[in-house]
């Protein structure tokens, strides 16, 4: 390598890449592979003399788990957890190969560069280099890599916490994705969001019946026609904007950093100051509940006696409730509701050692930088840990530049990391871990 990297630098640079390298692509419903990576993971912690446990919780999805050993063990210890499979990647759609791992433009390009193998690099390229210098952390530090978490963590997270969870017994607090990272906001100020709450989910079926029959007879109890206008009266509802604990504190700042005005039943017009991540910020600040499947019917001139539809449906923390009434009362009293799937919410403080050591950790290498708690619309392998009563922070930290998208590089077409950023957030979780 060039550019002058430290030997941590450059460690966690082609990590990165030869993650990328292995696909470890998982299709949903149960088709997934993380045996390859798991195995150079644990390879590259037993280089350096660091024992790991591969743990398979269904074929070749397997899971790496290595305890390091920290100054004082009786203090509870620091999860330090990511996942190891990715969405899958059409390459026809990439301007690169998804999985070459290539640096280009001062990126490092590839399926898992932003969710999450950078974070997974930095992970392993800091408790490398405190192998390699002798080094020990001041607490107990649990190295996890998951399976499993692109498809609700079945063979992942929760399979741990339910089969293995003397794993994780002497933990108190967990860090892993989709937070630590910068937001340039209005007027310069450089945020980063620290995850500090997750919405919750249900996944809700629909179903209308009705009187089947012929398709030129007129039908008044058509079932078709009863969904559709439920589907369309819960898609078109215009949910009351609600306030939590971390998205009041999260809006206070942007008002107070760009001297714009905070209405907390209001704060939609504060998300033109934050760009591209108004995306999902503006999915956090209310309930919602989006239609995404519909069933109905097997020819065109037969009315079916049944329909049903499914609607993703997510709340705020304290709030689900209320996405469970409405969407009760808009799909009406003619149609089945049924739960399909549900998982909680989460919401922590954003207060305490662990939280001050990130705060400090970033300034040291950003001075300017201002850690400020979000709420995320999606869901992080956290859930599962705080089944055990894990408090748990999204924080895999990058400095990004100000006109990146950075929310749109999840999951989607040429994924990419800045070199620049890596080197950063490994650089400030390496302070965090030798400093909380």
């Amino acid at each position: 390598m060039t550019n002058n990297y430290s030997e941590l630098e450059e460690d966690c640079i082609q990590l990165c890449q030869e993650l990328i390298r292995i696909p470890s692509v998982n299709f949903g419903e149960g088709r997934g592979d993380e045996k390859a990576v798991a195995e150079y993971v644990a390879a590259k912690l037993a280089e350096v003399g660091i024992a790991s446990e591969l743990i398979e919780a269904g074929p070749n999805r397997v899971n790496v788990v290595a305890e390091i050993k920290g100054t004082d063990s009786s203090r509870p210890g620091l999860i330090l957890h990511g996942h190891l499979d990715v969405v899958p990647a059409n390459a026809d759609d990439w301007s690169v190969d998804p999985f070459a791992g290539v640096i280009k433009d001062g990126y490092i390009w590839g399926r898992g560069a932003v969710d999450m193998k950078d974070m997974d690099a930095m992970m392993l390229a800091t408790v490398r280099s405190w192998a390699k210098s002798g080094y020990v952390p001041p607490r107990n530090i649990l190295l996890v890599f998951f399976a499993d978490e692109e498809a609700g963590s079945i063979y992942g997270s929760r399979w741990l916490v339910k089969n293995r969870p003397e794993l994780f017994a002497g933990y108190s607090e967990a860090i892993s994705e989709v937070g630590g990272f910068s937001v340039t906001i209005t007027g310069g100020h450089r945020l980063y969001f620290v995850e500090g709450a997750q919405k919750g989910i249900q996944w809700i079926k629909l179903t209308a019946k009705g009187d089947a029959g012929h398709g030129s007879f007129i039908n008044p109890n058509n079932a078709v026609t009863k969904l559709s206008k439920a589907v369309a009266r819960i898609g078109d509802y215009e949910w009351p904007q609600r306030e939590t604990k971390t998205g009041g504190k999260f809006f206070r700042k942007i008002a107070e950093l760009t001297g714009d005005v905070y209405d907390a039943t209001n704060v939609r017009p504060l998300l033109k100051h934050i760009g591209g991540a108004a995306r999902m910020m503006g999915a956090t600040i209310q309930n919602t509940a989006n239609p995404t499947m519909l069933e109905a019917g097997y020819k065109a001139n037969v009315i079916p006696g049944s329909a049903s539809a499914v609607v993703d449906g997510r709340f705020l923390p304290a709030f689900e409730g209320e996405l469970v009434s409405t969407i009760r009362e808009l799909a009406g009293a003619d149609i089945e509701v049924e739960l399909l799937v549900r998982d909680i919410a989460l919401e922590v403080d954003f207060e305490g050692p662990l939280v001050e050591s990130m705060i400090s950790a970033i300034n040291k290498f950003d001075p300017e930088g201002i850690p400020v708690p979000y709420v995320m619309s999606g869901g992080t392998d956290n859930k599962a840990l705080s089944e055990l009563g894990i408090v748990g922070y999204g924080f895999s930290p990058l400095r990004l530049p100000a006109d990146l998208d950075f929310f749109a590089l999840f999951h989607g077409v040429d994924e990419r990391v800045p070199v620049a950023g890596l080197v950063f957030g490994v650089n400030v979780l390496k302070e965090l871990l030798e400093t909380c």
